[in-house]
């Protein structure tokens, strides 16, 4: 597996990362703020209320902008819903690509990395982790919204050469069961806590 992480540090690129990123020309980039303001806002109404909270009154209240605002700019609630997957799949793609950055800079086999981005994700970012697993829970049943949800995995998995592919999905499948027990703790883990499970993870197989 440490051969899989290495592979993953030289096959990651910000082009990959910018592949999911809207470019917009100027003319259009107040209307691409508005809509990162309106999703990021949809973000904290699911971290407060929950999917079922979701409505474009509620987002609008919640984003400080006019209910015709988010209709415009996304019509449908699903069509929020999945702007949304999609804006936490480039979010994720983002953490990890800078994190197997800081290792390689230190030349480490990434568990200490992956441990500090665990433990932030249940941590300060814990609510922000919950907004996003109800999300992805609810793309089991709306199947619709399942290619947005299964994005950041396959941009992960398409990091990797296809021979680490199966170990990249073990590795996967370890880390979202972390952060799915870890949610219904009393208490968050620590790095500390975390550290043994995902070396644990990355052992080579």
């Amino acid at each position: 597996m440490r051969r899989s992480f290495r592979y993953l540090t030289g096959f990651v690129t910000e082009a990959m990362l910018t592949s999911l990123k809207p470019q917009p020309d100027g003319r259009k980039a107040r209307g691409e703020k508005r809509r990162a303001e309106i999703i990021a806002a949809t973000l904290r109404v699911i971290e407060r209320d929950g999917v079922a909270g979701v409505t474009h009154r509620t987002v609008a209240a919640e984003a400080g902008v006019p209910t015709p605002s988010t209709t415009y700019h996304f019509a449908s609630l699903d069509d929020l819903l999945i702007a949304t997957l999609i804006a936490c799949a480039r979010d994720m793609a983002t953490e990890v690509y800078w994190m197997i950055d800081r290792a390689r800079s230190r030349g480490s086999g990434g568990a200490a990395e992956v441990a500090n981005l665990l433990a932030e994700a249940l941590g300060p970012q814990r609510g922000r982790t919950m907004a996003e697993y109800e999300l992805y829970l609810l793309a089991s049943r709306r199947p619709e919204l399942r290619p947005a949800a299964r994005r950041w995995l396959d941009v992960l998995t398409s990091m990797v050469r296809h021979d680490d592919e199966i170990a990249f999905r073990v590795f996967l499948a370890g880390i979202d069961g972390l952060l799915i027990q870890g949610l219904i703790d009393d208490e968050p883990p620590t790095s500390e806590e975390l550290r043994p499970v995902v070396d644990y993870l990355l052992k080579p197989r």
